[in-house]
């Protein structure tokens, strides 16, 4: 099975044309957004809206196979923040420079993982917020 355009299109409705990591718009002309399975395939995850999610194409590919890394404060390992069932804003914070800060463990080993503050992605989003389009606003 594999995801079907109907999927695509109500995954990238419920997530109001944002990326569910990283708060992009997908208006972006710079970025391009997929279909990230939030539990890969590899690892029993299923083509099912539960565990879809819109992403863009550097959070997913730094992503990749991973559900879980280590916290970087406690050492510990945690699952990724996963956008279906966790409020991004419980998981993380903008900061004024441009970085995301993780407020809990999921929301720490995610930064991490997905290299959410490489500077050309913290100065993309600078330069989105300066534009007035940025974090894209969507309900979660």
């Amino acid at each position: 099975m594999a995801v079907t355009a109907e999927q695509r299109r109500m995954i990238i409705d419920l997530a109001g044309g944002c990326c569910e990591y990283c708060r992009i718009a997908d208006a972006d002309r710079l970025s391009t957004f997929e279909i990230d399975h939030i539990v890969p395939l590899k690892h029993g995850g299923e083509d099912v809206d539960h565990n879809l999610c819109l992403a863009r194409m550097p959070c997913n590919r730094c992503k990749g196979g991973n559900v879980a890394a280590i916290d970087p404060l406690t050492d510990e390992a945690t699952r990724l923040f996963n956008p279906r069932w966790q409020k991004w804003a419980e998981h993380f914070q903008i900061n004024a420079d441009g970085s995301l800060s993780g407020l809990t463990p999921e929301g720490r080993a995610t930064v991490v993982v997905l290299r959410l503050n490489e500077a050309p992605r913290v100065e993309q989003r600078l330069g989105e917020r300066l534009l007035g389009n940025y974090p894209c606003q969507n309900n979660s």
